[in-house]
């Protein structure tokens, strides 16, 4: 299942670099259910190098926070996890491109807390 948040605020995150949502995917694939919110974030191409992973983690962290577990409580989700992911493209889920740049952090959420989880 897949949906998009109309019309999405503009979002300050620590980094600086503009993201668009792209999709928002519900993924029971594991037995569980997962959010996955998944963003176009151009400025990580390896090409243009202006975001690293280092300065991209603490945005998906922010995304998840205030973007996701909004969204949750507006769906009214109790997922397992949440997966926040960035790709400097439109990449279809669940296909490889070896020329795209993607971030991906994984999340318990917990109240108005977002856990990071190892994948």
């Amino acid at each position: 299942m897949s949906s998009a948040l109309a019309n999405p605020l503009p979002v300050d995150l620590p980094s600086g670099q503009d993201v668009s949502l792209q999709e928002v995917l519900l993924d029971e694939g594991t037995g569980e259910l997962w959010v996955r919110f998944r963003f176009l974030a151009p400025q990580i191409a390896r090409d243009a190098a202006l975001i690293s992973y280092e300065q991209a983690a603490p945005d998906m962290d922010y995304l998840c926070q205030t973007l996701a577990l909004a969204y949750l409580r507006q769906h009214d989700l109790d997922p397992s996890r949440v997966v926040i992911s960035l790709a400097d493209r439109d990449v279809a889920f669940g296909q490889m491109d070896a020329s795209a740049t993607q971030f991906f952090e994984s999340y318990r959420p917990d109240g108005d807390s977002c856990i990071w989880e190892a994948f």
